[in-house]
């Protein structure tokens, strides 16, 4: 039985929002899924790369566990548990992926009675095995110990066509692990969302002292890594988005050559609403102006794509070696 798990106090908290799986992992099926489902819509991420929306996996193996408390975050980040999660104490990976998929059915399988339900896609998403896996969700997955052995236990399903892994580069170690490891996604987020170390302090509100260099240690990693590279940066009114930060945010972007930079819109949602205001969330058309400005600075990317509903413009490098839409691949090498 692994030792590590959410406490008792925050768990009642946590159930409300997600489907907890085994000790410290969790689910949830997002409303885009369910939109997908009902053939009301899919998410940028199919827009954009072309995954399965409706066959997608959305979860966490750290669901209660972050080094940063940002003041963006939907999430109940003032619940989270320590920082640390040790190798010894922690869930397997396929147990982890066995009970994520029970109970995905479980929560799907309520749609197939709705009026508008789209009947090829829900028999896809109910009795395929998921095709786009995204580990994000909450908390920080890459504190889970062994998420290179869950990324390899992934590929082992030939329906697997894409992976991400979403993180706040607060763990360069672990990146270069999964590096060294041969256990790259097939698409790496890293989110960034501050131009200098006393912006971060603010915005990230990070647990570490030495925050703002862990997260330069992961961008510095960026530049080596055989896979999809994304930049996800957060956009929020009256906060980051001052004009004399984008040659700051546009050095960084160039030094890091990610693939994409997502610039996206904040949204005015779950416990974010205790730390910020509706004021700070921007409109698509702000949110494109922005992208516009910042592209000017930025001489080897340019606007690939926007998503209206979900206020975010991606761009892309001129150079990069990846098509947008991803093939039917669940590794990613070049």
């Amino acid at each position: 039985m692994a030792k590590i798990k959410i406490s008792d106090e925050a768990l009642p908290r946590w159930e409300k929002s997600y489907s907890i799986i085994g000790n410290h992992s969790g689910i949830q099926i997002c409303t885009w899924t369910k939109k997908a489902l009902r053939g009301k819509g899919v998410c940028y991420k199919e827009k954009f790369y072309g995954v399965d929306c409706h066959r997608c996996a959305q979860i966490s193996p750290a669901l209660a566990w972050c080094q940063e408390n940002c003041i963006f975050c939907w999430r109940p980040n003032e619940w989270m548990e320590e920082i640390k999660m040790k190798n010894k104490d922690v869930d397997e990976p396929a147990e982890i992926i066995e009970q994520v998929v029970a109970q995905r059915k479980k929560l799907v399988s309520g749609l197939k009675g709705a009026e508008d339900a789209d009947k090829r896609k829900w028999d896809e998403s109910f009795f395929l095995f998921p095709s786009h896996w995204a580990i994000s969700l909450s908390g920080e997955p890459t504190l889970y110990p062994k998420l290179p052995e869950m990324v390899k236990e992934l590929r082992k399903h030939k329906e697997v066509r894409s992976i991400f892994i979403v993180s706040n580069g607060q763990e360069p170690k672990m990146i270069a692990e999964l590096a060294k490891e041969d256990a790259l996604p097939t698409q790496l987020y890293i989110s960034l969302d501050a131009s200098d170390s006393k912006m971060f302090e603010k915005v990230n509100k990070p647990k570490y002292k030495d925050g703002w260099k862990r997260l330069n240690r992961t961008l510095a990693l960026l530049p080596k890594l055989k896979c999809r590279r994304v930049i996800r940066y957060t956009l929020i009114k009256e906060v980051n988005d001052a004009e004399k930060y984008l040659e700051k945010f546009a050095d960084i972007f160039e030094k890091s050559k990610a693939d994409f930079i997502e610039i996206k819109g904040y949204m005015f949602l779950g416990d974010s609403r205790k730390r910020l205001v509706f004021e700070n969330m921007p409109m698509h058309e702000y949110v494109k102006k922005y992208a516009e400005k910042i592209v000017k600075l930025l001489p080897n990317y340019r606007i690939e794509d926007e998503d209206y509903l979900s206020r975010i413009v991606l761009l892309k490098r001129k150079n990069s070696y990846y098509e947008n839409r991803i093939k039917a691949q669940n590794r990613a090498t070049r």
